[in-house]
């Protein structure tokens, strides 16, 4: 019998979904933290970050909202189309 645990592409593929699973979730995290530095900048002491308020949140909440898509992709892990 042929035994579908020792296929090489079915081994490819959950590799590459790991790795692309991964990577989701790190540049989500990257993302995410970009908004909180935007965020909370002023606040760290970057006096000298003079963007208009209300684009430094609108930036903010955009890298917020990316950054979870990016993670919940991460989490479904339907990178192929079947």
């Amino acid at each position: 019998m042929y035994d579908m645990s020792f296929d090489p592409q079915d081994r490819h593929r959950k590799n590459y979904i790991l790795r692309r699973s991964i990577m989701d979730y790190g540049m989500g995290g990257l993302i995410v933290g970009s908004g909180l530095f935007f965020v909370f900048a002023p606040m760290m002491g970057y006096v000298n970050f003079d963007f208009d308020p209300l684009l430094r949140y609108g930036f903010a909440c955009l890298c917020f909202i990316y950054g979870a898509f990016r993670m919940y992709r991460g989490y479904k892990k339907n990178y192929f189309s079947e």
